[in-house]
């Protein structure tokens, strides 16, 4: 394990070194995971698991194009790819990872097969946290442990091919069995990450919730549209727009920002870009700050979590999320992204082919 201090805080962070492939086997020898959910996560981190030799099967409904997606991907019908309550009643870790509104929706099913000893393995603290609004209420009888990757389940699965591993967090809610703790940690590198920070399950969730509406992906499309669509106005052409807005930051900029961190970027720009930067990113702050802290506690009191709820339980949810994001698909500052992407030179290469 590693410490590492921030100021005043000391944090203690799990390292995969912790965690060896030989120990996560011993752990995990007598436990059957199973993985409820085939989408990107239950994806990546089922196959992460069986390819570190782990005892997994999924659960999935059937007549459907992820039961589908998990024939081609080799579970097989009957042996290690059943219906979701045949899995959970099979399984001795139930990976519980289907959407939050299909969590919701599921539960009834579930909870008849979280017998004594097992435990109940989610990926985003949300229905455990919000359980006056889920109903995901678990006995005291079994464990109940969170492990969240910092990405995507593609992400989750790339890293894990490369050798390497996403940063997750990790939290338990409830201990019943006192091996919660080493089976969550072994879990934790069985699917991929490379580094486990310790949190909880209302912090996973407050953080996360806030995180996707704002820096991850709200609050940057619409910083990106915004610049986009001023630029454009003052005469400037799509292709300039939006490699000034999107194609700089995301080839350029932001790796170096991963690389070492905003000064280091800082530092390795020209005179002019630090000094603008410097002088306006507290403008940003301030007229920013609010919207956080608006949004921040409209996640702590449970708002965004009816508005999720109430819009994705809805039965033309799917179609509605195909129609906004096609907007986005059609819109101009994206159409210009596809043709400048396929400038690039991995791109260009591999059409030609």
């Amino acid at each position: 394990m590693k410490k590492i201090q921030v100021g005043n805080e000391s944090e203690t962070v799990v390292e995969r070194a912790d965690y060896p492939k030989a120990k996560i086997q011993e752990i995990l020898a007598k436990e059957t995971v199973a993985v409820l959910g085939y989408g990107v996560q239950g994806r990546s981190q089922s196959l992460n698991m069986k390819d570190t030799g782990l005892n997994v099967i999924v659960g999935q409904r059937e007549k459907s194009k992820s039961w589908d997606l998990a024939v081609q991907d080799g579970w097989a019908p009957g042996k290690t790819l059943f219906s979701m309550e045949e899995a959970a009643a099979k399984g001795t870790v139930i990976q519980y990872l289907l959407s939050d509104a299909g969590q919701k929706e599921q539960w009834p099913q579930l909870k008849p097969h979280l017998t004594k000893g097992k435990a109940l393995y989610f990926s985003h603290g949300f229905s455990i946290v919000y359980k006056d609004q889920t109903g995901v209420i678990p006995t005291t009888d079994i464990d109940v442990i969170l492990v969240a990757p910092k990405g995507s389940g593609t992400s989750v699965r790339r890293l894990f091919l490369e050798g390497k591993g996403i940063n997750s967090s990790y939290a338990v809610f409830q201990d019943a069995t006192g091996k919660a703790y080493d089976r969550v940690r072994a879990l934790g590198f069985a699917i991929g990450s490379g580094y486990l920070f310790e949190t909880t399950f209302q912090k996973e969730v407050f953080s996360d919730l806030t995180g996707e509406r704002g820096v991850l992906m709200g609050a940057i499309y619409g910083l990106w549209l915004a610049q986009y669509e001023v630029l454009r106005a003052n005469g400037h052409s799509a292709s300039e727009a939006f490699n000034e807005t999107v194609e700089e930051a995301t080839q350029s900029l932001y790796p170096l920002i991963a690389e070492n961190g905003m000064d280091w970027m800082y530092a390795n720009c020209s005179t002019t870009a630090q000094r603008g930067a410097l002088d306006w990113f507290k403008k940003f702050r301030d007229v920013s700050k609010p919207v956080f802290e608006e949004l921040y506690k409209k996640v702590a009191d449970g708002s965004e979590t009816r508005r999720t709820l109430e819009s994705n339980s809805r039965p033309d949810y799917r179609a509605q999320l195909e129609k906004e994001l096609k907007e986005i698909a059609d819109s101009e500052m994206w159409r210009a992204g596809a043709e400048v992407r396929s400038l690039r030179p991995e791109r260009a290469k591999k059409e030609g082919q």
